[in-house]
């Protein structure tokens, strides 16, 4: 039986953006950061509190792709094809506000929902997310 998630992989264009864009932007803390030789490092980060669910950073240039299927990736992780996850905190007002002075590109204001209140906002790659104050 299944009994939790610990890791869920965000494809993205270039690791070194991306750290800064999820360490510095949205201050997530880098739980794993080691080579992984030609496929760039291995790198997880968490959201503060909640370090036990860790988010691969994966270059869309993996071995594990052929050059097409790269490349194809690559071309949807821009257009904004991904929607990684619903990210929650107690005030999304200050926190949307927090988050556009550090230059993450919210698609979305805080617009009020049947579950809460939402804004929507895209990583350094195209990925986007869900910002939210449940209910």
């Amino acid at each position: 039986m299944i009994t939790r998630m610990t890791h869920s992989t965000v494809y993205v264009l270039d690791q070194d953006s991306a750290f800064d864009f999820y360490t510095n932007k949205l201050g997530f803390k880098v739980v794993t950061d080691v080579p992984m030789g030609n496929d760039g490092r291995w790198l997880t980060v968490a959201p503060p509190q909640m370090p036990e669910l860790e988010m691969v950073l994966a270059p869309v240039t993996r071995s594990m792709f052929s050059k097409e299927v790269s490349e194809t990736l690559k071309d949807l992780v821009k257009k904004g094809t991904f929607g990684v996850a619903v990210l929650t905190c107690d005030d999304i007002y200050a926190t949307y506000e927090e988050l556009k002075a550090k230059g993450v590109e919210f698609t979305k204001a805080p617009t009020k929902e049947f579950y809460g209140t939402e804004a929507i906002f895209k990583d350094d790659s195209g990925n986007w997310y869900s910002l939210a104050q449940l209910k």
